[in-house]
């Protein structure tokens, strides 16, 4: 008796998302036929029974993602995810990954032929970058000034760098100077900052320092994954030899894919290698031949790995409306949300994090727990009471601030005057003066 499978999505009154399951039996179970019987001695194997929990209904309820990350997809975004699968060598897929990496050209204003989305999130992203670049012994400077820099200096010194940092405290950006002495004093063969540091809502400028990096040969890598579409960034321009980012912020689609390019001195390293790359999945090599880099048209493309069929589509989505809304104009959206957004809190007496306003990311905004006040209480009575997200600190700024964001398709006023009732409302909750005329 053959059985077929059926799915559908249903909107149901308590606000989620409901995947229920239909089946239907094949004609031949109409007319009194049975399935065959398995043999004895097989019948008499145990097996372990279904989970009851996957014999349910999938339901997702609807939030509003107002922390650093994801952010809300587009319902044009989750369509596109939705679409029919294809084969990954399939000559439409392929036409669909080249989409995607003119749109990752376009983000990151760079021309750089090895530019493409790897196959996972920003982590996987900043994991290719380095295991690309760094061979053991290569002493590589890491500007620490939040999580993400501690980040990756793990994985440099997992690859067998040897790992250096400049530091900052939590709030702060570098200068020029400060980078510049870095790296003359360890003479480093690459360079990471983050651009937009969202455990601490800082935002560090990036002119000049390509300048520094290339006068002292040395290589710059740039974590771009809470900063790219919401403020000006430059890859060519720059001087960036590394850039990565990810798909589930301003871009707007679910983590999967993620955005990274290698300039012509990136590419010159990796050449040079005296060893292969570690990682066979992350080999900028072979995932080269995968994405067509280098290749006439027509020439075949190499096998690598089953690509993440939906994740691609929904970032080629992603990039396409930030195609359509042009990039400064995606840009001043975030900004002027982002002013509005910390006029707000300032109103309601409360105290951003980054004291320079120049040094404030637009995306992500950090703002301090007043004192007495239990920062999961007042995100957990948002969630509770609106169905909003904003998240706590994350490493120094951990138990002591809460963190906002607005990106891509939640980026707009309504959001903003939203999350400022729903604080204000929660704050007043537990006690604390407001003063705010929300």
């Amino acid at each position: 008796m053959l059985f077929l499978t059926r799915w559908r999505r249903v909107f149901t009154p308590t606000t989620s998302f409901v995947l229920r399951l239909y089946h239907m039996s094949s004609p031949m179970s109409s007319v009194g036929q049975s399935a065959p019987k398995m043999a004895d001695k097989e019948s008499s194997v145990e097996s372990f029974p279904p989970p009851q929990e996957l014999l349910t209904p999938l339901r997702v309820p609807q939030k509003t993602l107002l922390g650093p990350g994801p952010s809300n997809a587009s319902p044009r975004v989750l369509a596109a995810s939705a679409l029919p699968l294809l084969g990954h060598l399939h000559p439409e897929f392929l036409q669909i990954m080249d989409e995607v990496k003119a749109g990752i050209q376009y983000a990151f204003q760079t021309r750089n032929e090895l530019t493409l989305a790897v196959s996972g999130t920003g982590h996987a992203a900043m994991e290719a970058a380095v295991v690309n670049m760094v061979e053991p012994g290569d002493v590589v400077l890491v500007a620490v000034h939040g999580l993400w820099g501690e980040r990756c200096a793990d994985m440099c010194s997992r690859n067998g760098a040897e790992v250096r940092t400049i530091t900052k405290p939590i709030g702060q950006n570098f200068t020029l100077e400060d980078i510049q002495k870095g790296i003359e004093y360890h003479k480093p063969c690459m360079f990471f900052i983050c651009h937009g540091e969202s455990s601490a809502g800082v935002l560090q400028p990036l002119d000049g320092i390509g300048d520094i990096c290339h006068g002292n040969d040395c290589l710059l890598l740039v974590d771009s994954v809470a900063s790219l579409g919401g403020t000006p960034l430059y890859m060519d321009q720059q001087g960036i030899d590394i850039l990565y980012s990810g798909a589930q912020k301003v871009l707007g689609a679910p983590p999967g894919a993620s955005p990274i390019s290698f300039s012509p001195r990136a590419r010159g390293k990796l050449a040079r290698r005296k060893q292969k790359v570690p990682s066979f999945y992350f080999d900028m090599n072979l995932l080269s031949d995968y994405w067509g880099v280098g290749l006439q048209k027509g020439q075949p493309r190499k096998y690598h790995h089953t690509g993440p069929i939906s994740s691609v589509y929904a970032l080629r989505e992603g990039l396409a409306k930030l195609a359509e809304e042009g990039l400064e104009n995606c840009i001043s959206r975030h900004q002027q949300n982002a002013l509005l957004l910390h006029q707000g809190l300032q109103d309601m007496g409360l105290e951003l994090w980054v004291k320079d306003k120049s040094a404030r990311l637009p995306t992500v905004t950090v703002v301090r727990v007043p004192e007495g006040v239990n920062w999961k209480d007042v995100a957990s009575y948002i969630m509770n009471k609106y169905s909003i997200e904003i998240s706590g600190g994350l490493g120094a700024s951990a138990g002591k601030a809460w963190r906002i964001g607005l990106m891509g398709h939640n980026c707009t006023r309504d959001n903003v005057e939203l999350v400022l009732r729903a604080l204000k409302d929660a704050l007043q909750h537990f006690g604390v003066r407001v003063q705010a005329r929300l």
